[in-house]
């Protein structure tokens, strides 16, 4: 499952939240368009750590992990969703960072903290692969253990809290016909599948190329996202009893962090 709001809080802090599957039958009052509550998302608990030092941007909990001068230029990075990266102090409590692949900007985005030290506000603009609208959001970040001395203060281990985003990157409409069912979202992400554990392309993404969808019982699915190959995340999806509600557990196997979801239908 996945994806724009791919709310894969990956360690870019890069929020969006994932779009959601829904198991259903061809005459199914479950086929519709569903919204994420994110006041309602329980978030890894799993730091997020980098550091800013002596003109580098160093990314710990990347996977891999990333070392790259932070002059405001693209330097490339690999095994990351996007293929270049490019940081820049902002300012003694902020700093900016872009993300590209093949050159096209994924995303835009602002760390700042707090007088204090003790909180982080990241403010990011995702650039959907299909040149639609801008998906926004504004996550709330509080620091895990002390800051780390004499160097830029968005350095350190952090903890999401809380976050905001644009409807567009929160919506996601499903249709089923026969035994297939396609996923849109208003980014332009989509795919048709079947529930048969085979490999299903799925276009319009950045960040994940194919998905595979099994059935676990009548209000279970589970879904696995892949990249060139490899699986980058697995979740299960349980639709409650009176159809309003789906519960999303989502595993992010690159950066090992687990987060629930809820959405309901619109």
């Amino acid at each position: 499952m996945k994806k724009v709001v791919r709310f894969v809080v990956c360690a870019l802090f890069f929020i969006v939240a994932p779009s959601i599957v829904v198991s259903a039958s061809a005459q199914s009052p479950l086929d519709g368009t569903w919204r994420t509550l994110l006041n309602q998302t329980k978030f890894s608990p799993k730091p997020l750590a980098s550091y800013l030092s002596q003109g580098w941007y160093h990314c710990v909990s990347c996977n891999p992990s990333f070392d790259v001068q932070a002059d405001g230029q693209d330097h490339p990075v690999t095994g990351q969703s996007y293929d270049t990266i490019s940081v820049h102090e902002a300012d003694a409590k902020s700093i900016e960072i872009t993300t590209k692949k093949a050159g096209t900007t994924i995303s835009e985005q602002t760390r700042t903290v707090s007088a204090d030290g003790k909180t982080m506000t990241v403010k990011t603009t995702f650039h959907p692969a299909n040149g639609g609208a801008v998906v926004t959001s504004e996550a709330k970040a509080t620091r895990v253990g002390l800051a780390p001395a004499a160097i830029n203060p968005t350095s350190g281990s952090w903890r999401i809290a809380s976050v905001q985003q644009s409807d567009n990157g929160l919506l996601v409409t499903f249709k089923t016909n026969g035994d297939e069912i396609t996923m849109t979202e208003p980014t332009g992400e989509t795919y048709t599948a079947k529930f048969d554990g085979n490999d299903y392309p799925v276009k319009g993404a950045f960040g994940w190329d194919a998905v595979c969808l099994k059935r676990i019982n009548k209000n279970t699915i589970e879904e696995t996202d892949k990249r060139a190959g490899k699986v980058i995340d697995v979740s299960t999806t349980t639709i409650s009893a009176d159809g309003k509600k789906m519960t999303v557990v989502d595993t992010d196997k690159v950066s090992d962090r687990t987060s629930t979801y809820v959405a309901a239908k619109q």
